[in-house]
């Protein structure tokens, strides 16, 4: 949890969006360590394991697993905020029906376009960009001849790297000479920026023909055969230019179950590959988020063997191991104080949006009420419920409404546990804006 004097920085309009987006389900991505309450001994073993195995050369792929509220995506977002403090690079792909894990191709775009890294903004282009500055900023101060010897000799180290695939080191390549070397005679600025999207294009997944891309000696369009290598390459190239790694998040795996019989099984033979992949790969972790069904309903995974002969004995073991491929964060909710806290934290930000004083109105000792009451009703590992019903009774209070200790905390929680579930319910439906 962030300490009280940074969430006391925080700015009306800061503390207003995160209640608001906290209000639909989910927490805003930038403030995600200040929700960042337990779970310590999961997130001690992720730290070890990032720092002494994928950054050193290792790969591996983990699944988190929790019921709708447990916090699976919250949990992704404090993983990814440590990858990045930790100099990895980060892509977290949530799959909707958009993004559908049984279309390869569609899954790497969406991993392209949502890397992030010490680059501003976000996807490949922003990254080649950032790092293509920095060659421009050294070519200034050479004349044209020196540039096209640094550029040679960039060429020869990239095709070099093991693991390099050639047509990602000649795309690179292609757009080191698109962005240095001067225009040639009758070329224009125009005819640069036709040829720059193109290899942006390319890089992206997208469609472009083998004609548009034989120019910059790039023979092969990306698709679900040659995707894998050029991951591969892709991490091989951050390494190159100083990051530690690669990690994959891919939320809400669990919709998977819904889809026809054919669906399903391309679904479940693309997270086959991405184990196999880590097999073979190097600084790379892929994590998945999924619902406990998605193991043991007939409809998941087991429903595939070629994919639950390498997965069938995650979660057999009754006993917690924190270092297993599962990270069940069922069965490690949030203690009760853990909860409390949360709620404080909430009460305050609550108080910096809509400038009032909320301490007397939603004391202490109703919070914990509020959370001794889920927890008599077998809830305390839903932690969006908690979250739904503070932020509900801090409105009322704010508002001025009917006494709180006139409150029916069952009709509370019943009222909030609708709200997730509407939650759940439009997060399976198409989102056109994703």
């Amino acid at each position: 949890m962030i300490s009280k004097k940074e969430i006391d920085e925080l700015k009306p309009f800061q503390a207003r969006s995160i209640i608001e987006e906290l209000r639909k389900g989910s927490v805003p991505a930038d403030y995600v360590p200040f929700f960042t309450v337990g779970r310590e001994n999961w997130l001690t073993f992720i730290d070890d394991d990032l720092d002494h195995y994928i950054a050193e050369g290792g790969a591996k792929v983990r699944f988190i697993s929790g019921d709708y509220g447990d916090g699976k995506t919250h949990f992704m977002s404090v993983v990814r905020n440590l990858s990045l403090q930790k100099g990895f690079a980060v892509s977290f792909v949530v799959l909707t029906r958009e993004v559908p894990i049984h279309k390869f191709e569609t899954v790497y775009q969406a991993i392209i376009r949502q890397l992030h890294g010490s680059f501003e903004g976000s996807g490949i282009r922003g990254l080649l960009e950032t790092w293509i500055e920095s060659l421009t900023a050294k070519s200034t101060k050479e004349d044209n001849t020196e540039v096209q010897e640094s550029i040679e000799q960039l060429s020869e180290t990239l095709r070099a790297l093991p693991g390099m695939d050639i047509n990602f080191a000649n795309a690179i390549i292609a757009l080191v000479n698109n962005r240095i070397t001067p225009l040639q005679e009758g070329e224009s600025k125009e005819e640069r920026a036709a040829d720059r999207e193109i290899l942006h294009h390319w890089f992206e997944g997208g469609k472009i023909s083998k004609r548009e891309l034989k120019p910059f000696q790039i023979f092969e369009v990306i698709n679900k055969t040659n995707s894998k290598h050029l991951l591969n390459a892709l991490i091989v190239f951050l390494r190159h230019i100083g990051y530690k790694g690669l990690i994959l998040l891919m939320d809400e795996l669990e919709t998977v179950i819904a889809q026809a019989t054919s669906i399903r099984n391309a679904a479940y033979e693309n997270v086959r590959l991405f184990i196999d992949n880590t097999e073979h790969a190097e600084y790379l972790h892929i994590f998945f988020s999924i619902i406990p069904d998605v193991l043991i309903s007939e409809k998941g995974f087991k429903s595939y063997d070629a994919l639950w002969s390498r997965v069938r004995s995650i979660g057999e073991k009754k006993q917690l191991n924190y270092r297993d491929v599962l990270i069940d964060l069922h069965q490690t909710p949030l203690r009760t104080k853990e909860l409390i806290e949360l709620g404080g934290c909430l009460r305050r930000i609550h108080e910096i949006s809509y400038r009032w004083e909320a301490k007397d109105s939603v004391s202490d000792e109703l919070i914990e009420k509020i959370c001794m009451n889920q927890k008599r009703m077998g809830l305390l590992s839903e932690v969006r419920l908690f979250v739904k019903q503070i932020i509900r009774v801090l409105d009322m209070a704010e508002q001025g409404g009917a006494p709180l200790e006139d409150l029916d905390l069952a009709e509370e929680i019943i009222a909030s546990q609708q709200e997730v579930e509407q939650e759940k319910v439009e997060q399976l439906q198409p989102r056109w804006d994703s």
